[in-house]
């Protein structure tokens, strides 16, 4: 891979998600509305779409040519086919959705030659994918970048960096990048590195829709067993 070319925020989540050993996610589906918010985010950072300033917040499409990427270019197109618009709650859920998401992303990063594909077996019965990293770089740079916009007072900050910061975090990544103490102690930093102030108030509004994603994505099946109890 062309190590001066930044790969989509989308599959950055991707990388933190996987153990770069074992080429496995977590058995979570919330990296999922991560890559998601991260899709909206880069939408919403180029121009592609804009969020209404009312108080509904619609994503509306912008302007720009259609991305290179394929998922994000499918994405868009998801996007500016919708009859009406939709809160970026909606959207972060539909794009994380979409079909095959995390083996087609690992996919490009195995032509990238960021990962490799391999197959692995649960409980010894049940085979599935998984995607060891092939070259450590492109993690290794972007833990880094985050490591020192967290744990340093560098006003230095690029605005990528912080909002996979900001999604990685509401989606509940980070304690398994750098560790639930150690972040604890530096909360006060991410509560800013996270504010409107530091990413923009259009790229806040997509993480907040991150939270809002995971919130229903949490709470709905918890619902619906409870009515399933209550019905029988």
């Amino acid at each position: 891979m062309t190590r001066d070319r930044r790969l989509p925020l989308y599959q950055e989540v991707l990388l933190l998600a996987l153990d770069e050993k074992k080429g496995t996610t977590p058995s979570s589906s919330m990296f999922a509305h991560a890559m998601g918010g991260a899709i909206l985010a880069e939408f919403v950072a180029s121009g592609l779409v804009r969020l209404d300033p009312d108080k509904k917040k619609l994503v509306r499409p912008g302007t720009g040519p259609d991305p290179e990427d394929p998922i994000l270019a499918e994405a868009l197109a998801l996007l500016r086919r919708a009859k009406r618009p939709k809160k970026a709650r909606d959207w972060v859920m539909k794009f994380a959705g979409l079909k095959d998401l995390k083996h087609r992303s690992a996919a490009l990063l195995v032509d990238a030659g960021v990962l490799e594909e391999d197959t692995g077996t649960v409980l010894k019965i049940f085979r599935r994918r998984i995607y060891p990293e092939a070259d450590p770089g492109p993690e290794s740079e972007l833990r880094d970048r985050m490591h020192r916009a967290i744990f340093t007072g560098t006003r230095d900050l690029e605005p990528r960096t912080v909002v996979i910061i900001a999604l990685a975090r509401a989606a509940g990544m980070l304690d398994a990048v750098f560790g639930k103490k150690k972040l604890k102690e530096r909360k006060q930093r991410l509560d800013a590195l996270s504010s409107g102030q530091a990413v923009g108030a259009a790229t806040k509004e997509a993480v907040e829709a991150v939270q809002a994603a995971i919130m229903v994505a949490t709470i709905v099946p918890v619902i619906a067993a409870g009515a399933a109890t209550t019905g029988g």
